[in-house]
């Protein structure tokens, strides 16, 4: 699982196409004087469903084909900081939530890596902690990616393999509404490149920070009848992506109370905004069950857990062998004697070079998986104590009750308390290979864990 395909990170398979390059205008000027890109949002105030509209036939066959739900979660953190993940990663299995976006990482560099019984693929900028986007997929999902693509600092995808068709999650980190147009129009361009770049049967989910506001008006097709406020100018550019991509937002679509809408807190409290989405492929909208916020979740930031229930199949993904790790500090008399005795008996007479090495290799590994262990991985320390992650309970707890005095205090606290504990674990790892050195043992100088 740890092997992803990084050559071609969309991994598009021989037989699929791309979606057609989006009609969309790359510039500001090109939006104003192409028709295209007119709004001409059909903007009602019926008191539906909260569902867009779909034909017919795409929501057949989505029900068809879709049977087991998964959570789905964006999670704007705030800089994940010392103890922070394991704290992220508790609310997930709390939650359970299968797939997790985070906006404002705030790492360094690209890669993935597998903390415990989740798997993360994360792009950050190479030397500046900021922005930074994420993907986090528990063991459930972890067998059926296929690879992921770290478009930027603000935009991350992974390709799940689904049965019958395939689905691509992105998650992203808009620009704030005082960054320079420029910026906010790369942004916008670098996500139609990666959609673009999609294949065309491919469910899309698109979620996120987009520090956007769409509004409460409904928008045939694109959002429903339960956003907040009013729309700003960063929200038309949203619209404008959904439209050009047949996508609709979801937590616009299920009534819920005013507290299960807003997504953004000020500090002060005062203010309260959704400016965080998830979208999905217009004609999936029937495989989505629920879009909420988890206002029960806590990582000491001012934006709300949201989540959506999908039904989607997903498929394992079929596992390349991956080469034995022996033991060689445990190797039995008894294999010795076995490799021996087949030795003694193979023929070494008019015998080609390869075809020998070959019978020398086979009896040498097949007497090894009868009678040498394999080495088990160690399981990484988890070095945030037992009293920090109370803290963290106590926190959340304080933020459910609104106590934002108590909360202020605690987060206080944890951040105290996991900065210790970091310091304390990375000392002990010190020691630890200070210890093997002046011991001589050079073979466990890497092995710290």
């Amino acid at each position: 699982m740890d092997n992803y395909n990084q050559d071609n990170l969309n991994i598009v398979l021989k037989d699929e196409t791309l979606r057609s390059e989006s009609t969309r205008p790359a510039t500001e000027e090109e939006q104003r004087t192409s028709t295209s890109s007119a709004r001409t949002y059909d903007v009602t105030e019926t008191k539906s469903k909260g569902r867009p509209a779909t034909d017919a036939s795409s929501v057949k066959r989505a029900v068809q084909c879709c049977k087991k739900p998964h959570t789905i979660g964006t999670w704007n953190v705030r800089t994940m900081n010392q103890g922070k993940l394991d704290v992220v990663n508790g609310e997930m299995s709390r939650v359970n939530i299968d797939i997790l976006g985070i906006s404002e990482l705030k790492w360094t560099g690209m890669g993935h890596f597998i903390p415990d019984d989740y798997h993360i693929f994360y792009c950050e900028q190479e030397n500046h902690r900021r922005n930074g986007v994420a993907i986090i997929v528990n063991k459930r999902v972890a067998n059926s990616v296929l690879g992921y693509n770290p478009k930027n600092d603000r935009i991350i995808s992974i390709r799940l393999l689904g049965k019958p068709i395939n689905v691509t999650v992105i998650q992203v980190y808009a620009p704030t509404t005082v960054a320079d147009d420029e910026e906010i129009e790369d942004f916008y361009v670098s996500l139609q490149q990666l959609v673009d770049a999609t294949p065309k049967k491919d469910t899309i989910v698109t979620m996120g920070d987009w520090n956007a506001k769409v509004g409460s008006k409904s928008v045939t097709g694109i959002t429903g009848n339960f956003g907040l406020e009013d729309r700003n100018e960063a929200g038309d550019k949203l619209l404008d992506f959904c439209q050009n991509n047949s996508m609709f937002i979801t937590n616009t679509c299920f009534q819920q109370p005013k507290r299960r809408l807003y997504t953004w807190t000020s500090s002060n409290g005062q203010y309260k905004n959704q400016i965080d989405y998830i979208l999905c492929s217009q004609r999936w909208s029937s495989s989505i069950q629920l879009a909420k916020t988890r206002r029960d979740a806590d990582c000491g930031s001012d934006h709300e857990l949201l989540i959506a229930k999908f039904q989607m199949k997903l498929k394992t993904k079929s596992k390349t062998a991956r080469s034995a790790r022996y033991n060689l500090t445990n190797i039995s008399h008894k294999y010795a004697v076995e490799v021996k005795n087949r030795f003694d008996g193979l023929d070494l007479i008019d015998r080609e070079p390869e075809e020998l090495w070959s019978k020398v290799r086979d009896i040498i590994k097949d007497k090894a998986n009868k009678n040498i262990p394999n080495t088990k991985t160690p399981k990484k320390v988890k070095w945030l104590a037992a009293d920090t992650l109370k803290v963290a309970e106590e926190r959340r707890n304080a933020k459910g009750s609104g106590d934002k005095e108590r909360f202020s205090r605690l987060n206080a606290e944890f951040q105290w308390r996991a900065r210790r504990d970091k310091e304390k674990h990375i000392n002990g790892q010190c020691q630890q290979i200070e210890d093997n050195n002046q011991k001589g043992k050079t073979r466990h100088l890497f092995k710290t864990n």
